[in-house]
């Protein structure tokens, strides 16, 4: 009888390997989808900006209207990165020399922009309205949390389709006064009043949130 060229042990170790081959690649599918999910990777993103501008001073102490800087949010689908002309605005009287301001100040004499680094960036796969949603009741506090107190701005929400579609589905925790959208302040006095402010707001604009796949991936 041939002597074996494998020692005994390797014929008891056949199921350990057997098993490591098959969990592996499962192991390693589950690691790259827990990755690659936006809640993982994208949930408390905050770039270091080119200019520490804090939304907490300006928006939040201060008082500025988000459509201050954000020109078109409620004109068009983008919400528009400010220009550093409207950064001048205040800044040639206020803070001039501040060397917190120097790539403002370069932008300024150059012409070149602020290469402001996005925050909140959806796959170019998805179609978002910003105008669509502020216009009917939809606060920014809704997809970017309160902004108004961030020194430095960061992701909050996950951004996730299913996200989207639960305040699609069931929009009235989710509408407020027309004329409380831009104060990122406001709330009703209880989540019931809510729920009847947000209903009359969806039946009186007759509000109907599409499901369908087209809306957002065209």
């Amino acid at each position: 009888m041939p002597k074996p060229i494998l020692p005994p042990w390797v014929d008891q170790a056949r199921p350990i390997f057997g098993a490591v081959l098959l969990l592996t690649p499962i192991y390693v599918l589950g690691v790259a989808w827990f990755a690659a999910d936006p809640q993982t990777i994208d949930v408390g993103y905050a770039p270091t900006q080119p200019v520490p501008f804090s939304h907490a001073l300006h928006a939040g102490e201060l008082g500025l209207d988000c459509r201050y800087c954000h020109t078109t949010v409620d004109k068009a689908a983008q919400a528009a990165i400010p220009s550093t002309q409207i950064c001048m605005n205040c800044h040639t009287a206020i803070a001039p020399e501040s060397p917190k301001l120097a790539a403002i100040r370069e932008s300024y004499g150059s012409g070149k922009p602020v290469p402001w680094v996005r925050v909140h960036d959806l796959p170019d796969f998805v179609y978002f309205d910003h105008s669509a949603h502020v216009n009917r009741g939809v606060s920014c506090v809704e997809c970017h949390d309160r902004i108004d107190r961030m020194e430095r701005v960061f992701q909050a929400k996950t951004l996730r389709m299913g996200w989207c579609l639960e305040c699609h589905r069931n929009p009235d925790p989710h509408l407020r006064p027309q004329d409380q959208v831009f104060n990122l302040a406001w709330q009703a006095d209880s989540p019931e009043e809510q729920l009847r402010i947000g209903q009359e707001i969806r039946q009186r604009n007759q509000i109907q949130p599409s499901t369908d796949c087209s809306t957002c991936h065209r």
